[in-house]
C-alpha cells in the first residue's frame, strides 16, 4: 500500500487515502472526490488531470515523457513539479506521496 495525500488549493483541506501498488493516480484521486476531470481518460489528449506533486516527493517519480510534457505546456498553473495524474501509477517503495490541486482545476464532469 500506498499513502496519498491530497492538499486542496487554498491549502486548507487534506485528504490522505490507501491506494495499492499500480493504482493510477487520476483514478485513486476520482474515486476520492478530487476535482480532477481527464477529460481524455488518460489517452494523455488534455491536462485536465494536472496535479502539483510536493518538491519532496517529485524525485520519486520517474521522468514524463515527452509528450507528458508538451501537455503540460497547455496546463494552467503549472508548476515546476507539475504532473498528469493519468501518467502515474504508484510504486509501494514510495511510501507516501503528496499533491496539491491546483486552483485552477475544475471538475465538469462531476456537475
Amino acid at each position: 500500500m500506498i499513502e496519498v495525500t491530497f492538499i486542496s488549493a487554498d491549502g486548507k483541506n487534506r485528504q490522505t487515502v490507501q491506494a495499492k501498488e499500480g493504482d493510477r493516480l487520476l483514478d485513486v484521486a476520482q474515486a476520492n472526490g478530487q476535482p480532477l476531470e481527464g477529460t481524455c481518460e488518460g489517452q494523455m489528449a488534455c491536462s485536465t488531470c494536472h496535479l502539483i506533486i510536493e518538491p519532496a516527493d517529485f524525485a520519486k517519480l520517474p521522468d514524463p515523457v515527452e509528450m507528458e510534457e508538451d501537455m503540460l505546456d497547455l496546463a494552467v498553473a503549472v508548476t515546476r513539479t507539475s504532473r498528469l495524474s493519468c501518467q502515474i501509477f504508484l510504486r509501494e517503495e514510495w511510501g507516501t506521496l503528496t499533491c496539491r490541486v491546483p486552483a485552477e482545476s475544475y471538475d465538469m464532469q462531476g456537475m
